[in-house]
């Protein structure tokens, strides 16, 4: 039951798992000399930058806690290597059947390219007040009008000569009033 060079299937576990499983099925193939049957084991990450207080934080968080992506030939002895991995609680699809990801799937996924987006969490949104805390308008306080996720600026409203005027700050440089 030969499938080419095998498909990628997605495998349960336990959350917070993930690495473990993947170091247990790496080392299981070695032992078992499947190296021609399982190919890869991947758990997908993504870079993510975190702004709070006013500081920029770059982490590594899992794209999908309590997945491991499986890129294998899937017979009885693949299988059973990856079904019986502790932490494992079995593969995605209907009943004990797993299911084989598709082309348009792995593609959303970035397997097979390079290309990673980096994703940005901020601590405010549209409507809040927030305070500066560097640059030229350092210890301005104004109201986020409008967020630029890709250019990492956000838009706020000050008071400038007795009028609302609308400034253009870098995210790493106010901080949201509690």
């Amino acid at each position: 039951m030969s499938e080419g060079r095998g498909k990628w299937y997605v495998a349960h576990t336990y959350s917070g798992y993930e690495n473990k499983v993947k170091v247990d099925i790496e080392k299981s193939v070695l032992n078992r000399h499947l190296e021609e049957q399982i190919f890869e084991v991947r758990v997908p990450m993504e870079d993510v930058v975190e702004i709070k207080n006013g500081q920029k934080k770059h982490v590594q968080r899992k794209i999908f806690p309590g997945y491991v992506l499986v890129h294998m030939i899937m017979n009885d002895d693949t299988w059973y290597v990856i079904r019986n991995t502790r932490g494992v609680t079995g593969f995605v699809g209907p009943g004990s059947k797993p299911v084989a990801l598709t082309e348009r799937e792995m593609a959303n996924l970035g397997i097979g390219g390079e290309g990673t987006v980096e994703k940005i969490k901020i601590d405010f949104a549209e409507g809040d007040v927030v305070n500066v805390v560097a640059g030229p308008w350092k210890d301005t306080s104004g109201v986020v009008t409008h967020i630029n996720i890709p250019k990492q600026i956000v838009t706020i409203t000050v008071e400038l000569f007795g009028r609302e005027t609308p400034v253009e700050i870098n995210f790493a440089e106010v901080r949201k009033l509690s």
